[in-house]
């Protein structure tokens, strides 16, 4: 049961990366809005790297950003939120696989293995949380302006780089969870009580302690 838990959870983290990737170089965070558009045979479309113009002819021209300080806070906060999911996720893919209870590692106890999966998956759901920041931010920026009255600026829609930025978001929380709960060990057997008896006499005090239980196949019956 743990065993299954375990990978499976990894194979979400796995994915949820990959996902994180696709999403950090993906271009469409938001797109301009058809109704700002003068045609609507021309497309403009920005990420966090670069902005991006399209026509219906096929031809796409990209531009990076020229300068780093002169973008806005929240552009150069999203891109710092990414690369660091990026660098967890990658961490905590590394550190669950060598936890695994199916992945041997010298003679690391059971005990050990857990504390690393349980380090694994805290890290995955770090990864979702920055992912899950930085895409809902940069969200709720484009709603922000393309509803506010006074913004004189170009409106824009959400593009796919977000929703694949939730996706991936919610597989890194969830696969983070399912490794977290599989590090759950049961309690080892609290070792056999033993008693000890007291007894003063005119020698001194002596004590008697019970012999531990002996095996089943210590005791034989003679006939």
């Amino acid at each position: 049961m743990a065993v299954g838990l375990q990978i499976v959870g990894l194979f979400l983290g796995v994915v949820s990366w990959c996902l994180q990737s696709s999403c950090t170089s993906n271009q469409v965070w938001k797109m301009r809005s058809q109704s700002e558009s003068v045609t609507t045979s021309q497309w403009q479309f920005e990420g966090l790297w670069m902005s991006c113009a399209a026509t219906s002819m096929g031809s796409i021209q990209c531009s990076k950003f020229k300068t780093v300080l002169g973008l806005s806070a929240h552009l150069q906060t999203c891109r710092a939120l990414m690369i660091l999911s990026l660098l967890f996720g990658l961490t905590s893919i590394i550190v669950s696989v060598l936890g695994l209870k199916c992945t041997k590692l010298g003679r690391t106890p059971e005990q050990v293995k857990a504390k690393i999966v349980l380090s694994g998956g805290i890290l995955f759901i770090l990864s979702g949380l920055f992912t899950l920041i930085a895409v809902s931010w940069y969200a709720a920026r484009v709603i922000n302006d393309f509803y506010d009255p006074l913004y004189g600026g170009v409106r824009f829609e959400l593009g796919t780089g977000l929703y694949l930025g939730w996706a991936a978001a919610g597989l890194a929380i969830l696969g983070g969870s399912m490794l977290c709960c599989s590090s759950k060990t049961t309690p080892s057997s609290p070792p056999a009580r033993q008693f000890s008896y007291y007894s003063t006499t005119g020698q001194g005090r002596s004590i008697y302690r019970a012999a531990p239980a002996s095996d089943a196949s210590g005791s034989k019956a003679y006939v």
